[in-house]
């Protein structure tokens, strides 16, 4: 085949998954294109081809969602785990297939975003790009000015450079202070894991934008349907978006 798209990008644009998880589906030799198994990542389809995925046929002109979750703490970021008492797709009870665009984790709370767009839920977390996210952090206590320089400047944790970009005192509560916290990154448990360096506990970590886009007004384990004009933001802050320097 010469003509069309490349077979990983039709598999994630349907939602089947990212489109680096679909370039190891065809690896896998999981994929059929017109029932003949493909394994090779070159290889182009058209709209008139037969594709299957792990046996099941492709869904044809499949909508693409773009949904915003308050996601309760208790609720894994998966759509399948085995060990989850609960996971944040029962609380989206939509007929697509949805993935979460990046993870909270289970203790964590606040916005999180689900598709069906592969491509778009590469775009968002993608390391190249490094999409602000804003959290929401209740601590049990008060960073000093010269610990929060800490935090922006860097810290060496388990083999990665991790860093906040900006750090702001909120409010004193009576378990201790909240605090505003931006990242570039997205590392595993980061925020936990930079202010346990310094000797402080988490007790709250809410998640209360990612780029343009605003948790608001929505209840703990509600959703909305994002508008055309938040998905354009998002893909515009994602194309746009340049990382920090490393520091040295």
């Amino acid at each position: 085949m010469t003509e069309g798209e490349r077979l990983q990008k039709v598999l994630a644009r349907a939602g089947v998954a990212s489109r680096r998880t679909c370039e190891e589906l065809i690896r896998q030799g999981r994929v059929a294109v017109n029932g003949q198994i493909v394994t090779e990542l070159g290889t182009k389809v058209s709209p008139q081809d037969a594709i299957n995925v792990n046996g099941q046929p492709l869904p044809q002109g499949e909508g693409f969602m773009y949904i915003m979750l308050n996601k309760p703490a208790g609720y894994t970021s998966t759509v399948r785990d085995p060990h989850a008492d609960h996971s944040v797709v029962e609380l989206v009870p939509v007929s697509e297939r949805l993935y979460p665009v990046g993870r909270l984790d289970k203790d964590s709370e606040g916005l999180l975003l689900l598709t069906n767009d592969g491509d778009f839920a590469q775009l968002l977390t993608h390391p190249r790009f490094e999409v602000d996210k804003q959290y929401d952090v209740l601590l049990d206590g008060a960073p000093s000015d010269s610990e929060v320089e800490r935090l922006l400047q860097g810290l060496q944790i388990d083999n990665e450079w991790l860093y906040f970009h900006r750090v702001r005192f909120l409010c004193h509560s009576d378990q201790g202070a909240w605090l505003g916290v931006t990242l570039h990154q997205g590392r595993k448990r980061q925020i936990r894991r930079m202010f346990g360096w310094l000797g402080y506990h988490v007790l709250r970590l809410v998640r209360v934008e990612v780029g343009p886009v605003r948790l608001g007004e929505l209840a703990p384990g509600q959703y909305r349907f994002l508008t055309d004009v938040e998905v354009k933001q998002l893909r515009a802050a994602a194309t746009t978006a340049a990382p920090r320097p490393a520091v040295v």
